[in-house]
């Protein structure tokens, strides 16, 4: 595939003191950039003040996007919006609220659908139950926080607190089985976000320490966007640097992965198909005339790589490269172990 697109990587669903987060805007921004990031996602619940009274656009050369997480009354149901300006109220059902994002041309993911929290009552777990809404826009597929808490045990947690990031294996199964399943029936986009809330835990009674600080937690999991224009660092491009992600987040024109395990940066998945090149978050109208050719390029040599048609495996190939020519319709998408754990998800091609 030609470098016809400019890559971007992101950091979405982060909490800021807006919330329940211990960072300020200008705090968090920071940290995105020691760590090399190209954007964030401010994610505050029910609320849009960081909106109010920051505004968006590049705060210390990282792009700054405020939306916020949505939870219905009884605390479930959580989702990512962005894109609004005005949060809706929690008395609001799930259906009501993604409506209304819809209606504010907003766009939606479902935060950790599947969350589950056995190890601490005082944490319970947050699943999305409201499955009848069609009108999200895509699934946060792998949550740092969520499978953090789900692995978290009496017997582990000393060192799951000092290595916060080193058992973060690979994205919710029950999540990527849901979202091959909508993906059958219509177009939604996989993200991934860290959850971050920089929270200080007392430890032994009378220290207080910042157990998962910003700059930790933003070395895991990872957008990686592409899009076909430049963002551009002035504050006249503000909005127009904002539709630039945004779009690529509605479209699917993304991959994840957990940076953690290794830099992704340069992955290609792509089809090629009369002449013309797709790729992630792309559709291709299909006829049986002429053979698409999938191609991946994955920057390390001793990846595993899995080619997934419909949500089943159709071909795994060792290596850094992966060619595949077929003649059938489907949702393509692939999948990449790295020392056998999960390091890259790409969003899908859909050949309809």
């Amino acid at each position: 595939m030609k470098s016809d697109y400019y890559e971007y990587n992101g950091i979405l669903h982060i909490h800021s003191i807006y919330s329940d987060g211990a960072g300020t805007i200008e705090e968090i921004s920071k940290a995105a950039k020691e760590a090399n990031v190209d954007f964030i996602g401010i994610t505050d619940h029910n609320t849009l003040r960081g909106l109010e009274e920051k505004g968006e656009g590049f705060v210390n050369e990282v792009f700054v996007l405020i939306g916020c997480e949505i939870n219905d009354k009884f605390n479930k149901n959580h989702y990512l919006a962005f894109g609004i300006k005005q949060a809706p109220s929690i008395r609001l059902s799930a259906k009501d609220y993604v409506k209304f994002v819809k209606e504010q041309n907003g766009i939606g993911f479902i935060a950790h659908p599947f969350e589950k929290r056995n190890a601490f009552k005082e944490h319970p777990p947050y699943p999305w139950i409201e499955w009848e809404s069609e009108d999200f826009d895509g699934i946060e597929i792998w949550n740092h926080m969520s499978q953090w808490m789900e692995n978290l045990s009496e017997d582990n947690k000393y060192e799951f607190f000092i290595h916060p990031l080193k058992f973060i294996s690979k994205p919710c199964e029950e999540s990527l089985k849901k979202f091959d399943e909508i993906s059958l029936k219509r177009k939604i986009s996989a993200i991934g976000g860290v959850d971050a809330h920089a929270h200080k835990v007392n430890i032994l009674g009378f220290v207080e320490v910042e157990v998962f600080p910003y700059k930790v937690m933003f070395k895991s999991i990872r957008n990686y966007i592409l899009v076909k224009e430049p963002m551009i660092k002035d504050k006249s491009m503000t909005e127009k640097n904002k539709q630039i992600i945004l779009n690529a987040l509605r479209n699917g024109n993304l991959y994840v992965a957990n940076s953690y395990r290794g830099d992704p940066q340069g992955f290609k998945f792509w089809a090629e198909y009369n002449d013309k090149t797709f790729i992630m978050g792309d559709e291709i109208n299909f006829n049986a005339n002429s053979e698409i050719i999938f191609k991946c390029y994955v920057p390390h040599k001793e990846s595993n790589i899995l080619l997934k048609k419909n949500g089943k495996t159709i071909l795994e190939k060792k290596g850094n490269e992966l060619l595949l020519s077929c003649k059938e319709k489907g949702i393509y998408r692939v999948e990449v172990i790295l020392n056998n754990v999960g390091w890259i998800y790409s969003n899908p091609i859909r050949v309809i």
